[in-house]
């Protein structure tokens, strides 16, 4: 998969500036332009040509570090439709979901396109991802962020507008499938669909937002009796302030953004043991209520937005295709 720019940089790819006090600019280089700032202007001619790595002056003399965006910038700072899995949990479903080359993959829904663009390199040329999405603007987000990380849209890609519950048995066969990964509001209503698609020993992946979710799926994938029981967990980073002898936590933190729950798919007809375990209440209606769609909400996103992260996209990964031609040439 021929993701990444070597060599020079050359018209129509992203470019990442560190300034001064370390504060990050990313532009799409264009022959001729000019990047303003108020330290003095930037001119794109200056950065095409050089290698990446390179320290660039502006027409005032303030120096800058031109690097090209690693997968993790681009996740960060790239057009939205819907909000994004970020790099720390993407790391995690990827580590713990154990998705390996040539995986055949799942994932509901595709939202951005963040999760699709770490699944889709972990997967390689030899695997395959699936992703559904109810909202076509969303897809059309995703397609063109991947587009423009990776300078095209892989074959090995296929995105489904529609609900995983309903069509995923008429996408994939029966036992087919490696890795699911739900990030979804409601991912309990698709166990069943999940469960019929999933080979034995695949892995299941829950990302959701709140307890009350978390509680829910724990509970229906138990219930199905086809998986071993789920482990959760969330991640949370922490970075270092690093200059000389002052070493210390930094005063900000990468804290919770949602929690990861796994369940391994147990082979048909098999019947986990009864492991020794603390008995617990029966829930009652009233602590069921809470798990319902209408309680946990969803924050939308206009149509304007909408509209305006498609535009951007779009835009970003047409420069992103014109740049491979212009470097195969």
């Amino acid at each position: 998969m021929k993701t990444v720019f070597r060599g020079p940089f050359v018209a129509g790819e992203r470019v990442q500036l560190t300034g001064p006090k370390g504060r990050l600019n990313t532009i799409t280089l264009r022959a001729g332009a000019v990047f303003g700032t108020h330290r003095g202007d930037i001119k794109h001619d200056d950065i095409i040509g050089k290698p990446d790595g390179s320290v660039i002056s502006n027409l005032a003399g303030v120096e800058y570090l031109a690097l090209r965006p690693l997968l993790n910038d681009f996740v960060l700072s790239m057009p939205r439709g819907a909000a994004i899995v970020y790099p720390k949990d993407a790391a995690s479903i990827v580590t713990m979901g154990d998705i390996f080359p040539g995986a055949r993959v799942v994932e509901a829904g595709v939202g951005s396109g963040a999760l699709s663009m770490y699944l889709l390199r972990a997967i390689g040329d030899s695997g395959a991802l699936t992703s559904f999405e109810r909202r076509s603007e969303f897809a059309d987000i995703a397609k063109a962020n991947v587009e423009t990380q990776f300078g095209f849209v892989p074959d090995n890609w296929e995105i489904k507008i529609g609900s995983l519950q309903d069509e995923l048995g008429e996408v994939v066969k029966p036992g087919s499938i490696d890795r699911v990964v739900l990030d979804m509001l409601a991912p309990w209503e698709c166990i069943d669909a999940v469960s019929e698609a999933l080979s034995p020993g695949g892995v299941l992946i829950c990302y959701v937002a709140t307890v009350t979710q978390l509680s829910r799926v724990a509970e229906e994938i138990k219930t199905t009796g086809n998986y071993a029981d789920p482990e959760a967990f969330e991640s949370l980073v922490r970075g270092w302030h690093l200059q000389g002898l002052a070493v210390r936590p930094e005063h900000r933190m990468g804290g919770h953004t949602g929690f990861l729950l796994t369940a391994r798919r147990l082979a048909p007809g098999t019947v986990l043991p009864s492991f020794s375990r603390r008995a617990k209440p029966e829930f009652a209606d009233e602590d069921l209520a809470v798990w319902n769609p209408e309680h946990l909400g969803e924050r939308s996103v206009s149509d304007k937005r909408l509209r305006k992260s498609v535009r951007s996209a779009q835009s970003a990964a047409s420069s992103k295709s014109q740049a491979l031609d212009n470097s195969e040439e």
